[in-house]
């Protein structure tokens, strides 16, 4: 008796394998982006710009973070832009050091980048910036920064916070880079307190 039932087993099992496999077909994330719409940054920054109504304003909450600096967080693309700022005083020993630290915080990225794109262009505003361009599976595939080189200098770069590969986020990172281009055309200086 014990010996049929191993039969009958063994006999579902090789019926089993002889159907006919095939993978299904690779999938890929559905992701909604929509249209931004720009809403002015609070008057308690010592710059302004438009930035996409759908995202948030966060204080950096980095342990090293300084009084302006913020995160514009997307909550349905899982996607940061982190906004650093630093006061130039007049001091061009400190312009020459922001500048260093931001091309240092790039240059981190040529472990797995294929490329970094740097491009200098002049803006709506009429300010100059420095465009950083990553390519590859990087945490950052864009960044920019941009200087009056005398009082007032802001690095901005897009992080997400997802194992997903870049080809497949290329129409988000596209997306978040008109937004951003937005906010650096946007973008005037002011004192603080005014």
């Amino acid at each position: 008796m014990k010996q049929s039932w191993i039969l009958i087993l063994a006999f579902f099992l090789l019926a089993s394998c002889k159907q006919d496999f095939s993978p299904k077909p690779k999938g890929y994330n559905r992701i909604e982006i929509g249209t931004s719409e720009f809403i002015m940054l609070p008057d308690s920054f010592p710059y302004s710009f438009e930035y996409p109504q759908n995202a948030k304003i966060l204080k950096d909450s980095s342990w090293m973070a300084e009084r302006y600096w913020l995160d514009i967080y997307y909550p349905k693309l899982d996607a940061n832009i982190k906004v650093t700022y630093k006061p130039v005083n007049h001091d061009r020993s400190k312009l020459e050091e922001h500048l260093m630290d931001a091309y240092k915080l790039t240059a981190k990225h040529n472990i797995k980048a294929y490329a970094i794109d740097e491009t200098v262009i002049e803006l709506d505003n009429g300010m100059m910036a420095t465009l950083m361009e990553l390519s590859g599976e990087v945490p950052s595939q864009f960044q920019f920064h941009l200087t009056d080189s005398t009082e007032n200098f802001l690095r901005a770069a897009l992080y997400f916070k997802t194992a997903t590969a870049n080809d497949s986020l290329q129409p988000v990172i596209d997306h978040i880079k008109q937004d951003m281009m937005h906010m650096l055309n946007t973008l005037e200086w002011k004192k603080p307190n005014s």
